[in-house]
C-alpha cells in the first residue's frame, strides 16, 4: 500500500479525525498537485528524522488534548481491514490506554512478535500464548506489550508516554477485531543512504539481550534504593 493509498483510506475515517504527515523525505507542498488529500492534512518535515523525532517536538501533550486518541503509525500500513470508529469502540469497552490493531500474518513479513499477531474469533487480547521467547508471560514482550509501527494512545496515556512513562499492562492490548498489513517497505524519497541491516534473527537476539540488560539494570537500581533507604532509617 502506498502512502497515497493509506492516507485515502485514513481521510475516511470520520470529520473527526485531523492527519498529521510527518515527512523524512524534505517534500510537503509538492504533493499538492499530485495528490487531492494533501491540502486537507497537516505536513511537517525534516528530512531524515524518524517519527518518534517528529512526535515528540510536535504531539507535545498539550497539543494533542482535544483528541481522545493519538494514532502514531508508520507509513506503510495496509488497512483495508481497518476501520477507526469499531476499533475504538473495542479500546473503550476493554478500558485500553495503548493498543494496536493485530497483525494480519498472512501477509508481509512475519511479525517480529507473537503477542501482535492477529487471533482469528477474538475481539482482543492481552498476552501471548507462550511462544519461543516468552519465558513468563505476565512480563514483557509477552503480554502488556504493542510495537511502533501502529501503536494508538488515549490522551491520557500519550501523555505519559511522551514523558517515556510506561503504562499498566492491564491497560494494553492488541485488537484483533480490526487488522493491519505491516509491509515494512519505505515509500518516501530521499531518506539517505541506508546502512546493511544485520538478518532478522540477529536483530530479535540483540532486542532480547537489551532487554534483559534493561531488566537487570532497573532490578539492581531497585536494591540499590531499597540500600539507601534502611541505611538512612538507620
Amino acid at each position: 500500500m502506498t502512502i497515497d493509498q493509506m492516507t485515502n483510506e485514513m481521510m475516511q475515517f470520520s470529520d473527526s479525525f485531523d492527519v498529521v504527515l510527518f515527512h523524512y523525505d524534505g517534500r510537503t507542498t509538492e504533493w499538492d498537485e499530485e495528490f487531492e488529500w494533501s491540502k486537507k492534512v497537516t505536513h511537517v518535515s525534516a528530512r531524515k528524522q524518524t517519527k518518534w523525532w517528529f512526535a515528540k517536538r510536535f504531539l507535545h501533550p498539550s497539543v494533542v488534548t482535544p483528541y481522545d486518541y493519538v494514532f502514531v503509525w508508520d507509513e506503510d500500513l495496509g488497512i483495508d481491514n481497518f476501520t477507526a470508529e469499531p476499533y475504538l469502540d473495542v479500546v473503550r469497552r476493554h478500558g485500553l490506554e495503548i493498543s494496536q490493531p493485530g497483525l494480519d500474518a498472512t501477509k508481509g513479513p512475519a511479525p517480529m512478535y507473537d503477542i501482535t499477531v492477529r487471533r482469528n474469533g477474538s475481539e482482543m487480547h492481552k498476552t501471548d500464548a507462550g511462544g519461543e521467547h516468552c519465558w513468563d508471560v505476565h512480563k514483557r514482550p509477552c503480554s502488556g506489550f504493542v510495537e511502533v509501527m501502529a501503536p494508538v494512545f488515549s490522551r491520557d496515556a500519550w501523555r505519559c508516554v511522551w514523558h517515556m512513562i510506561q503504562d499498566p499492562e492491564e491497560q494494553i492490548g492488541v485488537v484483533d477485531m480490526q487488522y493491519v498489513v505491516h509491509r515494512a517497505v519505505p515509500t518516501l524519497q530521499g531518506e539517505g543512504d541506508k546502512e546493511k541491516p544485520g538478518g532478522r534473527f540477529e536483530v530479535r537476539a540483540r532486542q532480547f539481550e537489551e532487554l534483559e540488560a534493561f531488566n537487570s539494570r532497573f532490578a539492581n537500581a531497585d536494591k540499590e534504593v531499597a540500600n539507601r533507604s534502611s541505611s538512612t532509617l538507620n
